[in-house]
């Protein structure tokens, strides 16, 4: 029988900021391995790392978990976990893009991305937590999401996302949130996003989910406690070699 749910993480060695960091160590394991550790125990069905790299295949393997090998000229995660349900989700209802470059995800992060979809006019889901920091507000590389709540305005849990951007908004008072780059496909979303062309606010932004809004897809966004430290840079690593050392 099919699952309902495949996780699915893309991982590459060729980052621009920090190359080959799916193999970073942090505190004696790679870095992917702690994302295989969190997208397990969310629970939600099972996990396969898509990679092009024999090297991050067998540091999966070594981690107990298992790897599925893609092309190695996606332009997107988007594009490698496309080729990757092909492959070994087959049937699967619906896909978790889990970013590899998540280690201290918390994995109830993941069950809450699962949780918009149950509204079938939804056809993908994401996560977002309200900025705390003043200057994460202004800050081109945190990237917000605009959107209306779902539900009752005064306990916002979910939003029906309206734009995604890289510029403080929405304007005036109020609670600015703080996009994480989570996603939860229908099946058929997927298939239709990858077949999408990049759109012109997509590439004026540099965020490929503006695709899916300009082609009047729904994205909702279950809003979360905190934000996942993403390890892009030297310094994030050594944050997050920081945080994980005290586990």
């Amino acid at each position: 029988m099919a699952e309902a749910v495949t996780i699915l993480i893309p991982a590459r060695m060729a980052a621009t900021r920090l190359p080959g960091k799916p193999l970073a160590d942090i505190a004696g394991r790679p870095t992917i391995a702690h994302v295989l550790d969190s997208a397990t125990e969310a629970g939600v069905g099972p996990v396969f790392v898509a990679t092009d790299s024999e090297q991050i295949a067998t540091a999966v393997a070594q981690a107990g978990g298992r790897a599925v090998m893609t092309r190695a000229d996606h332009a997107s995660g988007s594009d490698r976990i496309f080729e990757a349900m092909e492959q070994v989700a087959a049937g699967t209802e619906i896909i978790v893009n889990v970013q590899g470059d998540l280690p201290t995800l918390d994995p109830a992060n993941i069950r809450s991305a699962l949780a918009p979809l149950a509204d079938p006019a939804v056809d993908i889901a994401t996560i977002a937590a309200e900025i705390r920091k003043a200057e994460e507000r202004t800050n081109p590389n945190v990237v917000k999401v605009v959107g209306t709540p779902v539900g009752a305005a005064a306990d916002v849990r979910r939003l029906r996302a309206l734009y995604f951007t890289r510029a403080t908004a929405p304007y005036g008072d109020g609670p600015l949130y703080h996009h994480i780059g989570l996603y939860a496909y229908r099946r058929g979303a997927l298939e239709r996003f990858v077949r999408l062309p990049p759109s012109p606010l997509e590439r004026r932004e540099k965020l490929e989910q503006l695709r899916a809004l300009e082609a009047g897809m729904r994205i909702d966004v279950a809003v979360v406690a905190s934000v996942p430290l993403g390890v892009d840079t030297p310094d994030d690593l050594a944050i997050a070699r920081g945080m994980l050392a005290k586990r």
